[in-house]
């Protein structure tokens, strides 16, 4: 079977006609690129069986999750072998305090694999009512993240479907046990109203509306259980406006006026026995600051410094009980955790790797005297730590397991630098067997390098093998992302994107010339807008690497920006630049992977695209690769595989991910002629 040719179009665009979503030949034509892809890989059955089943045999498939106290009640999930997604269930909560599980007892809420039937299906909102009395959850069955709202009565177990349509997934129960409100999207996918309803009425009522096509607006629950917040923010403005959670028909409060570039984000709790709220903002710097406000008087020009803005220290995030405040703080390119007790002095932990992931996961009911840290590195499996609020005190509640034979101190992770063409010092993270160092070895870099979003170091029970198989998996903290903080992101975004691709190559280049792998033994991997840094770096440096991964790559940023009418078009300006300005027109499509498709070889490329997905359109990767196909002077495999019943995060079972990286990771070994290990 040859690959497929895709017909050119007359016009700037010789693959605009792939954007016809559900036209036969547009179909036909995906169809035929998954028969391909088989067809191409069918050598590579029985590899990838063996990938799927050492995989899932390191997954614990029978478990349980860590209970969560709240009320009279312990919330938790089991997980059954042979089932795609984990059931929700709760029991009475024992008198001793402990979170011992009574089985004899425990209540079924939800069971998403009766209510998948087999297809896709994501869980968006799952909010228990404070009475305990109801479930309101929200189901994405498609992949486009649309959904629809149900809730639950616990006590007759009877399930009302809402009659709402283009919901954005979110559910906000106030303290009335009664009453909701929940987002709506626009013509855009963009979350854009909030709307009230109250249980037993048949209509809803709009309460806030952001026609900018800019922001985001969501609800949610402050930590105190006491208020409510509706934020709505761009990605570099917000505003945020509050409502006490007992006066669910009141008038909100609007903290403070948007003003362009200030950020600023709200929660609320007790300080010295008195109920204010807490404000992280940017208003005196970039790496923001915390303020403080009486919950009677919270508007701006209340504020007083908590927290000061320290130029090397970016303030991430705050939590809240009554016990402590916690900052999440991220330092010299690592998450940092402070706490400062209500009683007692600050202090911060203290971990045992150079390199880890960090990050309250959970602070439990608001008078709780500890919160649940989730901690892991990359030859670390993931644990939950209960920290003690007074004193620091961890223990390790609970430690992802991994079957079979696994011996952590068989993984070696070490953190190295790369320099990039203008002198900045790029971290990469990397992880491989001890004996993998000191000579070249098969090597997968990671990247991604956009949002502000940080590659905070992970455990993958996958990975596990390719590092068995003699690979070592590096992560290119890349300008763009935000693992160095606000400025390390805004140095590879607008008019600096073009950081992230060299920063990406100098971390190449450095793993190369340090001898832990070669071009002809470099895979290189990005997803959503990794995607475009991977396509972006192929046009620049194809012969630096041998094999690329992208899946959903967002490779037509040019076309996609231009395209008002796509979802979220508008509210990626703040990251790329509206390319209606010609500057910017100029500048993106200098660097847009799809306009920049060259005569010239090309490494075996995968590229991966969720037909249903509403963040990066299936065609974009269609349009590049048939590109590709066209102009490339190579013989290297190229394959594009469509997934037509899934959307942004590919298919949604558990079993279905994992026959994924399989997938993946087998069509890595067949170029580098690894099938046999």
């Amino acid at each position: 079977m040859s690959a497929p040719i895709a017909r050119v179009d007359n016009g700037q665009d010789p693959y605009k006609w792939l954007e016809r979503r559900d036209a036969p030949d547009v179909l036909d034509y995906l169809k035929a690129e998954n028969a391909y892809l088989e067809q191409q890989l069918a050598d590579q059955a029985e590899l990838r069986e063996t990938l799927f089943q050492e995989i899932k045999g390191r997954i614990r498939e029978t478990d349980l999750s860590l209970p969560s106290p709240w009320g009279p009640w312990l919330y938790y999930q089991r997980t059954t072998a042979g089932d795609e997604y984990p059931r929700h269930y709760r029991c009475p909560r024992p008198a001793d305090g402990s979170l011992t599980v009574d089985e004899n007892a425990e209540q079924l809420l939800l069971d998403p694999n009766e209510l998948a039937g087999g297809g896709f299906l994501s869980l968006g909102a799952f909010s228990v009512s404070q009475d305990h009395s109801k479930l309101a959850y929200s189901l994405d069955t498609q992949g486009d993240e649309i959904y629809r709202l149900f809730v639950k009565d616990l006590v007759s177990g009877e399930v009302t479907a809402l009659p709402f349509d283009d919901c954005d997934g979110s559910m906000v129960w106030t303290n009335d046990n009664q009453t909701l409100f929940f987002g709506e999207l626009d013509d855009t996918h963009r979350p854009h109203k909030i709307h009230r309803h109250r249980l037993g009425s048949e209509g809803r009522s709009e309460v806030y509306h952001d026609p900018d096509g800019r922001y985001f607006v969501h609800c949610y629950r402050a930590s105190s259980e006491r208020q409510l917040v509706i934020l709505s923010n761009s990605k570099t403005t917000s505003e945020a406006w509050v409502l006490p959670a007992d006066e669910p028909e009141g008038r909100w409060t609007c903290l403070a006026p948007r003003e362009e570039n200030h950020e600023y984000y709200p929660d609320h709790g007790r300080l010295d026995g008195q109920w204010c709220w807490f404000v992280r903002s940017n208003q005196t710097g970039i790496n923001f600051a915390l303020y403080q406000a009486a919950e009677s008087a919270p508007q701006r020009e209340h504020w007083q410094e908590l927290v000061a803005h320290r130029n090397k220290v970016m303030l991430e995030d705050i939590s809240l009980n009554a016990s402590a405040l916690t900052l999440s703080l991220r330092e010299a390119g690592l998450p940092i955790i402070e706490v400062r007790p209500q009683n007692g002095a600050a202090y911060r932990l203290q971990l045992p790797d150079a390199a880890y992931s960090l990050h309250v996961q959970n602070t439990l009911e608001f008078d709780s005297p500890v919160i649940r840290l989730r901690y892991e590195a990359l030859n670390r499996p993931a644990q939950i730590r209960q920290l003690q609020l007074a004193d620091g005190g961890q223990q390790v509640l609970k430690e992802t397991p991994v079957e079979g034979s696994f011996d952590a101190d068989a993984y070696e992770s070490r953190r190295i630098w790369a320099t990039a063409a203008d002198g900045t010092q790029v971290p990469i993270s990397l992880v491989g067997r001890r004996e993998a160092f000191g000579k070249a070895a098969p090597l997968y870099l990671y990247g991604y390098g956009a949002y502000g979003h940080s590659l905070d170091p992970w455990f993958s029970h996958a990975r596990l093998s390719l590092l068995d198989r003699g690979f070592i998996f590096a992560i290119a903290h890349v300008r763009g992302g935000g693992d160095l903080g606000e400025a390390w992101y805004r140095a590879g975004k607008l008019e600096h994107k073009t950081n992230t691709f060299g920063d990406f190559i100098a971390c190449a280049e450095k793993l190369i010339a340090d001898g832990h792998t070669t071009p002809q033994r470099l895979a290189i991997s990005g997803g959503s807008a990794g995607g475009l840094l991977i396509g972006a770096v192929l046009n620049q440096r194809p012969e630096l690497f041998a094999v690329a991964i992208a899946e959903v790559p967002f490779v037509d940023v040019l076309n996609t920006m231009l395209n008002e009418e796509l979802p979220l078009t508008v509210t990626e300006y703040d990251e790329w630049g509206n390319p209606n300005e010609p500057d910017v027109h100029a500048r993106i499509k200098a660097y847009a992977p799809y306009e920049n498709v060259q005569t010239q070889a090309y490494p075996a490329i995968l590229a991966v695209a969720g037909y249903n997905d509403s963040r990066v359109q299936y065609w974009e990767a269609a349009k590049w690769v048939a590109k590709l196909r066209a102009s490339k002077t190579d013989s290297n495999l190229l394959l594009l595989k469509t997934e037509l019943g899934a959307g942004h995060g590919g298919m949604s079972g558990r079993y279905q991910a994992l026959k994924d990286a399989a997938l993946e990771y087998a069509f890595v070994l067949k170029v580098f002629g690894l099938t046999d290990a």
